[in-house]
């Protein structure tokens, strides 16, 4: 924790760039996915990207060397959908504690790898906890606006079993990320907090939230500053926004938390806007040009990227970033 924090101070420090866009340049098919372990398995696993930590563990390996040799400071695990929750559309929640494990030892050994190589740039891993597919705010039932698909404590609950194979397995950061329903994140932010408090430890958590459209504001119909105060009751490293949107939609939103938030402030925006065919088309000298505004302006302190970011747009964004300082985070 005291280490980062440290390097906060020094330099803007660089997260990876999409796990799922490489993955998919991989064009593994169902049985690639299920590999000789899963090969009876009784339904289709192909698009359970996490599994691949498991049956395609190069793979994945390789994906995190790419990124950390395009100047990727911190890579996040391939657990974005690594809770019982969302495993359940596989019927692969009893595999969970491996996944993470495995993901965030995976990821953890090439972190390792490059560190032992460049001592003075120390790597890191950020534990990946995605949003899950169900929401506790609202009712996926228009006919029934009270229903509730998912109730806090099973957040909770899952949260914390993903949590712990994250740390057991070598994360040293846990991002809770692309938050389209802040009580989603609450539950896995009062899940880390009842880890710390078992196993005695400090975690530096980033918090990132997902804006969804033009009108500014979450799924769930947060504004961006009242995102902001819902998640800053403990202690973070980052709070900041990803996804949905491509860097110049998110200049805004990000320029509302660098004001209000004593954090240091992260972003990890698509590559543009899908096209009609849900691809991404901004290179990696558009987008790192629209990077550079929010450098201009003081806003950041971890830049990375989303979907349809590759190791190319992370060495564009590096090389821009490497001529900044960071924002100055207000430890008050």
């Amino acid at each position: 924790m005291s280490q980062l924090n440290e390097i906060l101070k020094e330099r803007i420090l660089i997260l990876d760039g999409a796990m799922g866009t490489m993955i998919q340049r991989h064009n593994f098919t169902e049985e690639d996915y299920r590999g000789e372990r899963f090969k009876d398995f009784h339904t289709s696993v192909k698009g359970n990207n996490d599994l691949l930590s498991i049956t395609q563990p190069e793979a994945i390996k390789d994906i995190h060397r790419m990124y950390f040799a395009a100047g990727a400071d911190i890579v996040e695990t391939n657990t974005f959908s690594g809770t019982t929750i969302a495993m359940a559309d596989y019927d692969m929640e009893d595999l969970v504690y491996e996944l993470n494990y495995e993901s965030a030892k995976i990821a953890s050994e090439v972190a390792d790898e490059f560190t032992a190589k460049e001592p003075n740039k120390p790597r890191f891993v950020a534990g990946s906890i995605g949003p899950t597919n169900r929401t506790a705010s609202m009712s996926p039932d228009v006919n029934d606006p009270g229903f509730r698909a998912v109730t806090f404590d099973e957040l909770r609950i899952a949260y914390k079993q993903q949590i712990e194979a994250l740390l057991d397995g070598g994360a040293d950061i846990l991002l809770v990320e692309t938050i389209f329903d802040t009580l989603n994140a609450k539950a896995a932010l009062f899940a880390i907090e009842e880890v710390k408090e078992e196993r005695n430890i400090d975690v530096p958590i980033m918090v990132s939230g997902t804006i969804t459209d033009a009108s500014g504001r979450t799924l769930s119909g947060q504004t961006a500053e009242a995102f902001l105060v819902s998640v800053s009751h403990i202690p973070l490293l980052t709070v900041g926004f990803n996804c949905a949107l491509g860097a110049d939609q998110l200049t805004p939103y990000l320029q509302v938390v660098s004001d209000k938030s004593e954090y240091g402030i992260s972003a990890h925006p698509n590559a543009g806007l899908p096209n009609a065919f849900g691809e991404y088309d901004e290179t990696p000298e558009v987008m790192a040009k629209k990077i550079k505004e929010y450098l201009d302006k003081g806003l950041i302190n971890i830049i990375g990227g989303c979907c349809g970011t590759t190791p190319e747009h992370i060495k564009a964004i590096a090389e821009v970033a490497r001529g900044y300082k960071p924002r100055l985070v207000d430890s008050k």
